[in-house]
C-alpha cells in the first residue's frame, strides 16, 4: 500500500546512533492560525527504553499512546518479557491501519525509537499503518527544514551525545522558517542504561 502522509504543524525529529537514540521535538501547538499553547509535550515514554514522539491531532496521538502502553504492558506480563522496539512500532501501526480501514482515520503521525536486544532502533508509523526502519527521519510541518540539517549532518557511529546535538539543530532549523513549529526544544535520549528527558530550551 502506498504510504500516505498527513501534514502538521509541528517538527518531531528521531535519531540512531551508535549507543542509543535520540527523539526531539519543538514545543508549540497551534490553532488554525494561531498559537494555542507554548509549552505541549510531544514526546511520551512507552517504558524505561522505549518512546513515541507524535505528530497531528494531539487526542488521536494521546489515545494511540495511552492504548499502547496498556496493550505493551499486558503482552509483557503474559508472556514474561517486554515487546521489541519494532514490535511496539507494529503495535501502533494495526491501530493506524484499523482506523483507516474502518473509515475513522488517526490524523497522526508517530516515531518510536528506543534500545532492546537488537540494538537501537527508529521507526515510522504514519496514517496508513505502513512502518519503515529508519536511520534518521522527521515528521511534521517543519521537516523540510530538519531533513536538511539531518542530511547534511548525520554520519555512521555517533554517539547519543553526538546525535542530541544534530537533532536539536534540526528543530532549531525548522523552527525560524516553520510557523507552526517553536517555543524551545525537547529532547530525549535513550540508551541501553534508561531514559533521559532533555529541555534544549529556545523560544523561538
Amino acid at each position: 500500500m502506498k504510504n500516505i502522509h498527513v501534514v502538521v504543524m509541528t517538527t518531531i525529529v528521531a535519531v540512531k546512533c551508535a549507543d542509543g537514540v535520540v527523539l526531539a521535538s519543538d514545543r508549540r501547538a497551534s490553532k488554525g492560525g494561531m498559537i494555542g499553547s507554548k509549552s505541549v509535550k510531544k514526546i511520551y515514554p512507552i517504558d524505561s527504553r522505549k518512546a513515541v514522539a507524535i505528530a497531528g491531532q494531539l487526542s488521536d496521538a494521546n489515545y494511540l499512546v495511552n492504548l499502547v502502553k496498556a496493550e505493551a504492558k499486558l503482552i509483557e506480563f503474559n508472556r514474561g518479557f517486554p515487546l521489541t522496539v519494532k514490535e511496539v512500532a507494529k503495535l501502533l501501526s494495526n491501530m493506524l491501519y484499523s482506523g483507516m480501514r474502518n473509515y475513522a482515520p488517526y490524523i497522526t503521525e508517530l516515531l518510536v525509537a528506543g534500545v532492546d536486544e537488537t540494538g537501537p532502533n527508529v521507526f515510522e508509523a504514519d496514517i496508513s499503518g505502513a512502518v519503515t526502519d529508519e536511520t534518521f527521519t522527521s515528521s511534521g510541518s517543519g521537516s523540510p527544514m530538519a531533513y536538511g540539517v539531518l542530511e547534511a549532518s548525520y554520519r555512521e557511529g555517533l554517539t547519543v551525545k553526538e546525535g542530541a546535538e544534530i537533532a536539536k539543530r534540526a528543530v532549531r532549523s525548522a523552527m525560524e522558517r516553520d510557523p507552526g513549529s517553536g517555543n524551545g526544544v525537547q529532547i530525549v535520549v535513550i540508551t541501553k542504561n534508561g531514559l533521559e528527558v532533555l529541555d534544549a530550551g529556545g523560544a523561538a
